[in-house]
């Protein structure tokens, strides 16, 4: 597989600039979440968070565009390949090019990016969980650890900040199952647990046909309670002495559970649209996290 092939078209992001603007476009927009989140890192430090989360972006987004399973794992397979280049100072993809200095000034390892990979790896491999070991196993592989990676290059003091800004990752991608579940059923993927579904009387077939009903709301208040309660808990743990530095993962995990709330006011009505919350409403929450 050739590098033009895993994105649209990077072709013109020859120089450090355009490089450094892909990322941008591809993981923080203006008006999302991430670029909200982002205002609260100082300008030195923005390419290099938009470089990593870019990464983390791409392989998130494998599973979403490719519907060839065989083209799916091709993909990331090129991708594997991609930091092998990465790390041998030969990066060819616009992502791994703004990655190339931060690599080299962060001392962040390849082990690091690989784990990323782990979680598309099982989006490509399994779409229900049967019970809630299975969920969380993903959502450390598909948000834990791209926190912890974006961790090193927020900065840290305290030596266990990364593993507790990959637990607050997780627990946000938990979140994020509640207010994708009706993006993530058209898709094909109900990540709520097939045991939780049946003690709810709610089935997989039910969430991707966009069915409403009394057992449906229970489940989703359930799902939002146990999330915003590992939000909340992994947001207290960050240590005091960098919650300033990982200001961004704070401002995420605010602006999840904003998120949440709004989806919870509606009624969980999910299933047939996508909310979001509104771009002063996202700054103002990303700009009070604490």
């Amino acid at each position: 597989m050739q590098p033009h092939e895993t994105a649209d078209d990077t072709s013109g992001f020859t120089s450090p600039t355009q490089a450094n603007e892909y990322c941008r476009q591809k993981a923080g927009p203006p008006g999302s979440a991430l670029y909200y989140a982002l205002l609260q890192l100082p300008p030195s430090k923005r390419h290099a968070a938009y470089a990593v989360h870019a990464f983390c972006q791409e392989i998130a987004d494998i599973h979403a565009a490719v519907h060839d399973p065989g083209v799916a794992h091709a993909k990331l397979d090129w991708w594997r390949q991609e930091l092998a280049r990465l790390f041998s100072g030969n990066p060819a993809h616009p992502v791994t090019r703004a990655l190339a200095p931060v690599v080299q000034n962060s001392g962040l390892s390849r082990a690091a990016f690989e784990a990323v990979l782990h979680g598309a790896e099982m989006d490509l491999s399994q779409m229900r969980y049967l019970d809630f070991a299975g969920l969380t196993h993903y959502c450390d592989a598909a948000g834990g650890a791209p926190a912890e990676l974006a961790s090193h290059v927020y900065g840290f003091d305290d030596p266990q900040t990364p593993a507790l800004a990959r637990a607050l990752g997780h627990a946000i991608t938990l979140g994020r199952r509640v207010t994708d579940a009706g993006v993530d059923a058209r898709a094909g993927y109900v990540y709520f647990p097939i045991d939780e579904l049946q003690h709810f009387g709610v089935t997989a077939a039910d969430m991707q046909n966009g069915k409403y009903s009394p057992a449906y709301v229970e489940l989703m208040k359930f799902q939002h309670a146990r999330a915003r309660q590992a939000i909340a808990d992994a947001a207290a743990a960050l240590p005091k002495k960098d919650r300033r530095k990982q200001r961004p993962l704070l401002a995420l995990a605010a602006l999840q559970l904003a998120l949440m709330d709004e989806v919870a006011a509606s009624d969980y009505q999910v299933l047939h649209q996508r909310i979001d919350l509104t771009p002063l409403r996202k700054f103002w929450r990303a700009w009070r996290a604490r």
